[in-house]
């Protein structure tokens, strides 16, 4: 498509100032936010080759409603995301969108950057009066370029223009439009984009051949970076090419677009209950269905080397591309033959789909049974021979593919040129024996991309009795035990054979272009079997992991309830020794709950020193993180490592889980603790799952106890679902009066202390209740340290009746009834709620149930009515 079809009418071509060079790098602004600190891009290897290559345009509005809209081209795949969402003053949001995105470009306004500092930017130096979103992108994607656009080229009517030029033409274009129409800065942000792809990256489109998509920012789980990079869900924290992370649990996947859609998954879980339900059933019918699971399995493996998504992209960006040459011919004969290969094996897919029970796996059926997809198949078909197929490398076989891919008799002049480059082919062979005759060599010819050359063994050369090789050769090479050479006549007959060779594939190429461009009227199949595939091949992910580790199927009640919950990562780490499983439950009448516990009581245990790619966590740590771990898997539609599980779908993932200091920002532990507490406050919601781990540590311990009961009642008010993990007892008595409180430790078990150590045994178990001091550490303790005996059976006297008393005085208080009958009308109105929204049982075994749940609450309401000096 000419680009002056794409273009508006409006436009006038910019100058270079409007787009310049990017700037290789960025420095950190010196101005400092409330913005929690993230750190670059914790990804691993395997993981990082899934991401997308985006250029990311962005536009905020003006004034204080910080509305911002994002337009993301990936170069290698061609899809386009637009959104458009209202941020916080950290932009935690756009951030978040950005990570699912990872942009290799940033493109905004120059009016973001103050006067004079658009060429102080393009220098690499730091900008000292920009705007703070452009602050906080230089702060979190440091390595980024970020160009300035002349902010007259953010237009709203071109950018429609542009996505209704551009956006194929299948079912959800409607759609599309219709949602983007009043999306005034995600319109104005692709304006700018398809400019700057038009102008500065020298890359048109044709018309209909974009998948563009609005993205709704309503219908996901928001994980903010640092939440996704403490958890592992995409790389490792200590090691960057290790896969124990989220995504190397579950990726087992075949194809590069379901490596992508993963990634995309973890970092934003889908919050549609029917959809994660459709999910669920799909993987459930792979895990108990062994003839489908190994049929899908052998139908992905027939694609599994080719990523449809960036072949689709190459053939738009090719046919768009005015330019004939020979290597961008070559390119396109093999991309052809890679699209006839993928579409002549989507019915090998499609007929392990068959017959599927689940809806959803019915859906891909349809996906991928489009009839258009066998139009395409029979398009290239007529064009190129049958045996052609892709070759790897720069081989002559590689060569001969492309060159003999078109069929005979579609262009003489074609036919004429591949019998030229036959004959000048032949004519080198001939060469290369009339020289073995001569010099009585086994002379052997090899294909280079500059064409033929000759080769000889060293050993070949000392077996004739030759100490050198003969006169008239050039060239002359040493690599690996073997000569490389030429003679003047092979580089006349190379010059000869490549002329005609490229004459072939200009030639083929023409034909090739003619059939791309009837392709792309059908272009809208092969996105919707790219998608197919990729989810198709995602769930077949899940359930291979479900299948290998022994996953259950988990369900969505609104009460997060986990029996033998078991971490996901530390799981596949063989050498970790034997995982202790450990039970959760949390629902509205006990949705605020505290763990604690003493240090390095963990779930797991070390069963020899070793070095592992793992970091070491604490008991308490690694409970908080499986518990999230697990909730991102179930929300992605994967089973999860349990005996029973049930959930609740939350809106975000919002956590405070490393007192490292942020070097690079300059924050202190306590300051960045404040920092990502003001941001989880700001967030969280009633449908939120907040994760705290050790909060107010970097202060003295009085403020660290204020500020932490201060923001836990926050969090108690707001109504979501905590866990609060601390070392200050505290909280345990200054909470007690929130009924929604529950209280857990890590189980310790004393016995009878020896002469060399005080009796603990860490038992991995979170259990229910206040934690009791370790009994009497201090004077076991002593007791090592050799105290007289009177003076250690004193202590025990005086300490145990210390205790005693401040029990029964807890006990009777009034305020402790209050609480408890507080608790008890929470915890009933939450069993009604829940047998009223999810009980599916019959009539007389629910008023059996019903009518228990009354008996058990007047019980224990009378109980705390009982010896009541107020009454």
């Amino acid at each position: 498509m000419d680009a002056s079809s794409t273009r508006p009418s409006t436009w006038t071509r910019p100058t270079t100032s409007a787009f310049p060079r990017p700037s290789t790098t960025q420095s950190r602004p010196g101005t400092k936010h409330s913005r929690p600190a993230t750190t670059t891009r914790p990804l691993t290897a395997a993981s990082s080759r899934h991401e997308g290559s985006f250029v990311v345009a962005l536009l905020e509005a003006r004034g204080i409603g910080r509305e911002v809209g994002i337009a993301a081209l990936d170069k290698d795949t061609g899809h386009v995301v637009l959104i458009q969402l209202a941020d916080c003053q950290t932009y935690v949001k756009t951030l978040h969108h950005l990570h699912l995105h990872y942009p290799s470009t940033i493109l905004v306004p120059d009016t973001f950057l103050a006067s004079g500092d658009v060429a102080v930017a393009l220098s690499g130096r730091r900008p000292t009066n920009t705007s703070i979103l452009v602050q906080c992108l230089q702060e979190e994607f440091p390595g980024v370029p970020l160009e300035p656009i002349l902010r007259k080229y953010w237009n709203e009517g071109s950018g429609l223009h542009f996505i209704d030029q551009l956006c194929v033409d299948d079912e959800e274009r409607a759609a599309t439009i219709l949602a983007v129409s009043n999306k005034y800065y995600a319109l104005s942000a692709a304006c700018a984009l398809f400019k700057h792809a038009e102008l500065r990256l020298n890359t048109r489109f044709a018309a209909n051949s974009l998948r563009i998509r609005y993205t709704p920012v309503e219908g996901t789980m928001l994980i903010d970076t640092e939440s996704a990079r403490n958890l592992e869900l995409v790389g490792n924290m200590t090691n960057r090419k290790s896969n124990h992370s989220l995504f190397g649990v579950l990726n087992h996947t075949w194809t590069a677009m379901a490596a992508r859609l993963l990634r995309v998954n973890l970092l934003a879980p889908i919050t549609a209950p029917h959809a994660l339900s459709a999910r669920l059933d799909a993987v459930e019918e792979l895990v108990q269905n062994e003839d489908k699971f190994t049929a899908i399995k052998d139908g992905l493996r027939t694609v599994n080397k080719l990523d449809l998504d960036k072949l689709i992209a190459s053939l738009i960006a090719s046919e768009a591309n005015e330019t004939i040459s020979a290597k961008p011919a070559s390119q396109r004969v093999a991309q052809m033959l890679n699209l006839r290969s993928v579409v002549r094996n989507i019915p090998t897919v499609q007929d392990a789909v068959k017959c599927s029970s689940s809806r959803l796996l019915q859906v891909i059926c349809e996906m991928i049974s489009d009839e258009r997809i066998a139009k395409i198949e029979n398009l290239i078909s007529e064009s190129l021979n049958e045996d052609a197929s892709p070759q790897k490398g720069g081989g002559l076989n590689s060569v001969n593919s492309r060159v003999y891919a078109v069929k005979a008799n579609c262009n003489r002049l074609l036919d004429v040129a591949r019998e030229t480059y036959k004959e000048n082919v032949g004519d080198i062979f001939e060469l290369n024996r009339s020289l073995c005759d001569e010099h009585d060599l086994p002379l052997q010819l090899i294909y280079q991309e500059s064409g033929f050359v000759f080769t000889l063994k060293k050993s070949d050369l000392e077996t004739s009795g030759r100490e050198n090789l003969p006169p008239g050769l050039v060239n002359v090479t040493i690599r690996k035990g073997k000569y490389f050479f030429e003679s003047m006549e092979l580089k006349k007959r190379n010059a000869r054979m490549k002329d005609a060779l490229d004459e072939t594939l200009m030639l083929s190429d023409r034909i090739v272009q003619d059939l791309v461009s009837q392709i792309l009227t059908q272009v809208g199949a092969l996105y919707k079997a790219s998608e197919a595939i990729a989810l198709l091949d995602m769930l077949w992910s899940f359930a291979h992991a479900a299948i290998l580790r022994n996953y259950v199927r988990p369900e969505f009640t609104g009460t997060l309830a986990i029996k033998g919950g078991r971490h996901p990562i530390l799981q596949t780490v063989q050498s970790s020794g034997t995982l202790v499983a450990n039970d959760v439950y949390c629902c509205d009448a006990s949705s605020f709950q505290i763990i604690q516990g003493p240090n390095m009581s963990g779930q797991w245990k070390f069963m020899e020193a070793q070095t592992r790619p793992l970091k070491k966590w604490a008991g308490k740590s690694t409970y908080l993180r499986q518990t999230g771990l697990l909730t991102v898997m179930a929300m992605c539609g994967s089973f999860v490592p349990a005996e029973y599980a049930s959930f609740r779908i939350h809106d975000s993932l919002l956590t405070r889980l490393s007192n490292d200091d942020d070097i690079e920002r300059n924050l202190s532990t306590f300051a960045n603790e404040m920092s990502t507490s003001a941001m989880i406050l700001g967030l969280a919601t009633s449908q939120s799952l907040v994760i705290m781990d050790e909060l107010g540590r970097g202060t003295s311990p009085r403020e660290g106890v204020g500020i932490s009961h201060a923001i836990a009642e926050a969090l108690i008010q707001i109504k979501c679902f905590v866990f609060f993990a601390t070392h200050f007892n505290e909280l345990a008595m200054t909470l007690s009066r929130q009924p929604s409180i529950v209280n857990l430790h890590l189980a310790v078990q004393t016995s009878r202390p020896s002469e060399s150590n005080i009796g603990i045994t860490f038992q991995y178990k979170i259990i229910d209740g206040v934690p009791n001091e370790i009994e009497h550490y201090g004077l076991q303790l002593a007791r090592l340290a050799d105290l007289p005996p009177d003076v250690l059976s004193e202590a025990h006297r005086v300490a145990t009746r210390l205790e005693c008393i401040e029990a029964t005085r807890h006990e009777e208080s009034n305020g402790s009834k209050i609480a408890l009958r507080r608790k008890i009308l929470l915890r009933l109105r939450t069993q009604l709620t829940q047998t009223l929204e999810h009980s599916t049982l019959p009539d007389s075994e629910l008023a059996a149930y019903i009518a228990r749940i009354q008996k058990d609450t007047a019980q224990a309401i009378r109980e705390t009515l009982s010896h009541r000096d107020d009454v």
